[in-house]
């Protein structure tokens, strides 16, 4: 029962550490930008040309808007 114990313990403080820090946050961004540049219907293009900029910038409504403005010209 402690080893059981113990290992749900660090489970949730693992759980914890994610939510805190970049991990979650940014991969549950990432997983709506499909979503968001659909919002702002975007071509398959677009899209394509997106997924791989916000590979390394963060992942927001304004920002994904900004993006498009940029390609759209």
């Amino acid at each position: 029962m402690m080893i059981a114990s113990a290992a749900g313990l660090a489970n949730n403080y693992s759980a914890v550490k994610s939510l805190v820090t970049k991990g979650i946050q940014k991969g549950h961004m990432k997983m709506h930008l499909l979503n968001i540049l659909n919002v702002y219907q975007a071509t398959d293009e677009e899209k394509k040309l997106a997924v791989e900029h916000f590979k390394h910038e963060k992942v927001s409504h304004s920002a994904v808007n900004s993006f498009l403005e940029t390609i759209r010209g």
